[in-house]
């Protein structure tokens, strides 16, 4: 059982990880699966949110004003600079989920103590096939299977082939580094935060149906700008946020909903390296 050490204040001496430990937060309550008996509160999500959204400001505001100073860039270069330039825009989110692993390394591991993956859901995948809890292909493949229901589904959807996250397939670089970051960065980095940190947070308050469908809902929006809000594709993005989010909480392990997202990532980037001929020839009109 966690607990604040005695004679300490925390408001006094840490306010930032008081925002993980408020009573609410304290994971004493013995009825609670293991995987939600978590260390932070609403509190201190709001604290994440914020810094979230302060360091996605500061990185952008460090990017302006570096090119403009240096390169003497105009408004109307700038920003289309910030949405053509593939190494620039993969490189400022793969920086700014750097510093949102920071965050959460520093609050819940350094200034608390947690064991951070562990604190964070990566716990061992069981498989038990009488429960219904496969092994780690199995999570694999289904989801390169759900993949491929989803862009049977999508091509039923309109202007399909006019959302922005397609700019990044102009060229050989942006559609290679694209694929990279959904493979390698993005099913680490979206787990631990929908799966491992806000999950457990709503099942716990709110229960473990409600906290599967607002994580899976959130998970289609967050994706929204990138898809110009074609409420189609983030309608489907949404159910696979569900499904992800079922196999979290049916398995009680990040691990489960990792290799379903990093299969149905990999399926994507196959399909796209196949269909390129490696990149090399891209679709009319890109």
């Amino acid at each position: 059982m966690w607990s604040i050490p005695t004679g300490v204040d925390p408001v006094r001496n840490d306010p930032i990880s008081y925002a993980a430990v408020t009573p609410s937060a304290t994971y004493a309550n013995a009825s609670l699966p293991e995987d939600l008996r978590i260390p932070w509160s609403w509190l201190h999500l709001f604290v994440f949110l914020i810094f979230g959204l302060v360091s996605q400001i500061a990185i952008a505001l460090v990017l302006v004003t570096y090119f403009s100073a240096d390169r003497h860039l105009t408004q109307k270069q700038l920003k289309q600079l910030f949405e053509s330039d593939p190494r620039l825009i993969v490189g400022t989110n793969v920086l700014w989920f750097a510093l949102i692993f920071l965050f959460l390394y520093v609050t819940l591991s350094v200034l608390r103590g947690q064991p951070f993956w562990r604190t964070l859901g990566w716990r061992k995948l069981n498989a038990d096939p009488v429960a219904g809890k496969g092994g780690p292909w199995m999570y694999f493949f289904s989801g390169c299977g759900l993949a491929i229901f989803v862009a049977i589904a999508s091509s039923r959807v309109k202007n399909v082939d006019h959302v922005p996250i397609q700019e990044l397939f102009k060229s050989r670089t942006g559609a290679m580094l694209l694929m990279a970051m959904a493979v390698f960065v993005a099913p680490l980095v979206e787990e631990t935060v929908f799966r491992g940190y806000l999950y457990p947070l709503f099942a716990k308050s709110l229960g473990v149906l409600p906290g599967i469908l607002i994580t899976g809902f959130l998970f289609g929006l967050m994706h929204g700008a990138q898809l110009g809000w074609t409420w189609g594709l983030v309608v489907l993005l949404m159910l696979v946020g569900i499904i992800f989010t079922f196999a979290r909480a049916r398995t009680g392990t990040v691990v489960a909903s990792f290799l379903l997202h990093l299969g149905y990532n990999s399926m994507i980037a196959i399909t796209s390296i196949i269909a390129t001929n490696g990149f090399t020839k891209m679709p009319p009109g890109h």
